[in-house]
């Protein structure tokens, strides 16, 4: 039967913010990292699919960060697929530290799409192909939530340029999560309490568009919303820091 794939990490100086502890969106980098080099070695990852003009893209996302690790730290990615659908695939990940205490989890859902036509393709060859990966195991914690509809009360514009760009050809997640926490204030995004992101992805962003990102204040936390310069709603988030 499947095991979980463990992957060793330490947190570099990149990957701290102004209190040497790992950012929000550098631990979230990692996780998606992690995902990709795990699917390269089991066979189904991008180096894969592009032979046949496909490849996976991020649909939806929540994790969970009980505390984050300071510069330096030794840490361990776990990760595995739990299920594959017609549309989506979920993969799995739990975060521990040097001496074994988890501290963080995540769960994403893929889909797969054609790099021509952008459209969907149907994941049943993959599950039944590498049905072996999959691990009877279920999710660390909630699937992604449902982001209800979004009110900002601050907005900002934001030109989608070269650095933006992933081998997609579309906005990188890492993109994305920077926006929206450049939007917060510093002692909350500072305040070191466990946190919760769920974002749901929509529509693609491409090279040269102009993005309106809002952002709704919450008690403990905030919605946002990625449109595009059409009108189109591309991004949903939410962010909530818990009591300790």
């Amino acid at each position: 039967m499947a095991e979980k794939s463990v992957y060793k990490h330490k947190v570099d100086p990149q990957e701290v913010d102004f209190t040497l502890h790992a950012s929000v969106a550098s631990m979230t980098r990692t996780v998606l990292q992690v995902a990709g080099n795990d699917a390269c070695g089991k066979g189904f990852g991008v180096d894969s699919l592009q032979a046949d003009n496909h490849t996976w893209v991020l649909s939806r996302m929540a994790v969970e960060l009980d505390s984050l690790p300071r510069q330096y730290d030794e840490y361990s990615v776990g990760t595995w697929i739990s299920d594959y659908g017609r549309v989506l695939s979920t993969r799995n990940f739990t975060l521990e530290d040097a001496s074994g205490r988890e501290f963080g989890r995540a769960v994403t859902q893929w889909a797969m799409i054609d790099m021509k036509s952008r459209t969907a393709v149907d994941l049943s060859w993959v599950g039944d192909k590498h049905s072996e990966a999959v691990v009877d195991i279920p999710s660390p914690t909630d699937k992604p939530r449902k982001i209800r509809a979004v009110n900002p009360t601050r907005e900002m514009e934001h030109r989608v340029v070269y650095s933006d760009i992933d081998f997609n050809r579309h906005v990188n997640t890492m993109r994305y999560l920077v926006l929206m926490f450049d939007m917060l204030p510093l002692e909350l995004v500072a305040c070191g309490r466990p946190v919760r992101l769920d974002v749901h992805f929509l529509h693609e962003c491409r090279y040269g568009q102009t993005l309106i990102v809002g952002c709704e204040m919450q008690e403990r936390g905030a919605a946002f919303e990625v449109r595009s310069d059409d009108g189109t709603v591309a991004v949903k988030a939410q962010v909530e820091w818990k009591e300790e």
